[in-house]
């Protein structure tokens, strides 16, 4: 494939580490690392994220819209409106320039403006869905869009479906028993390869309501010698939640602010989640089942279809974020975790699985380049 690609979105780590993903697919198909460019927003995560990739990075002023009438959020959003002008005017600028063989926009607020360039400019415009359904942002593009990448569904017409794009580390951890006993084995300080290991995760800020169930059931269960229970908090909340953490006893508790997730996939037997896109693939992609609470007042209630999708498979069990207490948790974890159950489940979750979503994206990014 000739010319530049852009890859734009970004604002959290569920739409930056696709964005990554699809660029090393594409990389692995023979494009210059110099002819793809990421685009995301000077508020996100990008920077922290992306800054060492290899790509060329450009970060947009502006915010997402907040979905409130207050007088603070009507001041915050007009500047909001503001912000999304000076992108959309820089990201015409850069697309005029760059005229990309083809734009992929992954959501999030920050490739609003760079769709919005693409469809001014003409250039082939691909949306990759991560959700079970389109926020708004992919909503608004969709209409300009000549490819739309799905998680899952039916391919039909532009719609092709891809999976979702996971990180290579990621596609091949080995998952056999045999590998997660030595990751046990090997992690520091090791881990009693005979207990049933859990982790929670609920993304890099965390989760409140979930840390604080955690935390309690973890005083409820101090004396299970069966468990390992490690509970990454997030960085909002590490501080609070060591500062309460429980006396125990046979339980192994480990707390964590913040993790690579890769040494800690490779240990666990079933998870404590969020349901955002991203979680829910690297989940079934490592066969991982998992009890889910979904975020409320997340777009669309994306979240909470990205759980029932599991749900409805067996490979997961969903607890509403208002039902999230010690005692609900306890009890879909006990479920989880019996053995017949654990076994089952886990092979539901695999079955959902896809490891070749970047690579089957990138070859619908090479299609729409070239016209086909």
């Amino acid at each position: 494939m000739k010319g530049t690609v852009v890859i734009t979105g970004g604002g959290t780590g569920g739409h930056i580490f696709p964005m990554r993903a699809i660029a090393d697919a594409l990389a692995r198909d023979g494009v210059s690392p110099e002819d793809i460019h990421l685009v995301g927003s000077r508020r996100g995560q990008e920077r922290r994220l992306l800054s060492d990739s290899g790509y060329p990075l450009t970060l947009l002023p502006g915010r997402g819209l907040q979905r409130s009438l207050s007088p603070g959020a009507i001041v915050r959003n007009a500047g909001a409106v503001a912000g999304l002008v000076a992108a959309v005017v820089r990201a015409a600028i850069l697309v005029a320039r760059w005229r990309p063989a083809v734009v992929v926009s992954v959501g999030g607020y920050a490739s609003v403006a760079t769709g919005l360039a693409a469809a001014l400019w003409r250039r082939p415009l691909v949306l990759v869905e991560l959700d079970a359904q389109p926020g708004a942002t992919h909503r608004l593009l969709s209409r300009f869009a000549r490819r739309r990448c799905l998680s899952t569904g039916v391919s039909a017409g532009r719609d092709v479906v891809t999976g979702t794009p996971v990180s290579d580390v990621i596609a091949t951890l080995d998952r056999s028993s045999t590998a997660r006993r030595a990751a046990r084995m090997a992690f520091d300080p090791p881990l009693d390869p005979n207990r049933d290991v859990v982790v929670v995760m609920t993304g890099s800020l965390g989760s409140r309501r979930v840390n604080d169930a955690i935390s309690a059931l973890a005083a409820r269960w101090c004396d299970r010698e069966s468990l390992a229970l490690l509970h990454v908090t997030g960085r909002r909340d590490a501080e609070r939640i060591r500062a309460a953490r429980p006396a125990t006893g046979g339980l192994d508790y480990r707390i964590f602010d913040f993790a690579d997730m890769t040494p800690l996939w490779a240990v666990a037997d079933a998870a404590v989640c969020r349901a955002g896109a991203m979680t829910t693939a690297e989940l079934t992609a490592l066969g991982i089942p998992a009890v889910l609470v979904p975020l409320p007042g997340a777009p669309g209630d994306h979240q909470t279809a990205n759980a029932r999708a599991l749900v409805s498979a067996g490979a997961a069990i969903m607890v509403s974020d208002a039902d999230c207490d010690a005692a609900r948790l306890g009890a879909a974890l006990d479920e989880l975790l019996e053995p017949a159950a654990l076994d089952a489940r886990s092979r539901a979750s695999a079955a959902l699985g896809r490891t070749d979503g970047a690579a089957a994206i990138a070859a619908v990014v090479r299609d729409a380049a070239e016209g086909r």
